[in-house]
């Protein structure tokens, strides 16, 4: 079997990996923490940045409270979070100034780095969509990823490794499926040759694992403390409103 169909294999048994018991205590406000204003106007949903840890931060980077999930995009959990978690997270949250909202992609298998390298070049502006739109299709595209390299696996590990992360993209759809949101194709191609793209994300997945433990996917992170959460938004929510002071 070629590395690239076992770890597909591999990936069909992480997706039912559950999050690891929290450590340390998540916070709990003595009081309501008060909404913060977006300068100028603004809606902090529409405010993201590229932080030093390598994810993506929506909303207000000074807010007392932070929550950080770390997902990977051929997660079905992590999708079943992004359809009923990020609404009610962005709007009734993120928008009030209160709570930060960070994504870090966390790889699990071929498919999973070149769908996390497509969405991170799509930069500050277009990651969040294109994220939502990744999870809004994932079957379709991760089958189909699965499907031709069944067949092509073996060709593509014969290429060189600066060119199979974007054989691999290819196999999935996802350069056209990007270059249907806005990305130029040439920039999306340019990104899957970089080998420091792909260095970047191996490394952030290390660091989580040595500040974090052997986490699954989703993992959320409360003011640096992981919470024993599921991807249930109804086992997220109770942690936030006990830090913004509203249980």
């Amino acid at each position: 079997m070629s590395k690239i169909k076992m770890m597909l294999t591999a990936s069909a048994v992480m997706a039912l990996a559950a999050c690891g018991s929290g450590g340390g205590e998540p916070p709990v406000a003595d009081a309501p923490v008060e909404a913060v204003a977006a300068p100028d106007g603004g809606d902090w949903s529409e405010m993201v940045v590229k932080t030093e840890a390598g994810g993506f931060l929506m909303g207000n980077p000074d807010a007392p409270v932070k929550l950080v999930e770390y997902a990977s995009y051929t997660c079905p959990a992590c999708a079943l979070f992004d359809q009923t978690g990020t609404e009610p997270l962005v709007e009734n949250y993120v928008k009030t100034g209160r709570v930060s909202y960070e994504y870090r992609q966390l790889v699990r298998d071929p498919v999973d780095m070149v769908a996390a390298i497509v969405a991170r070049c799509a930069g500050e502006a277009r990651m969040f969509p294109i994220t939502h739109a990744l999870f809004q299709s994932q079957e379709q595209w991760f089958m189909q990823a699965r499907t031709q390299l069944a067949s092509q696996g073996a060709a593509i590990e014969a290429l060189p490794e600066n060119e199979r992360n974007k054989a691999v993209a290819e196999a999935a759809g996802l350069i056209t499926f990007a270059s249907q949101r806005g990305v130029p194709r040439a920039e999306v191609e340019a990104c899957l040759m970089d080998e420091q793209k792909a260095t970047d994300l191996v490394e952030m997945r290390s660091t989580a694992t040595q500040d974090y433990g052997q986490i699954g996917t989703p993992t959320f992170i409360l003011n640096g403390v992981k919470l024993d959460a599921d991807a249930q938004w109804t086992s997220v929510e109770p942690y936030l409103k006990r830090a913004v002071g509203e249980e």
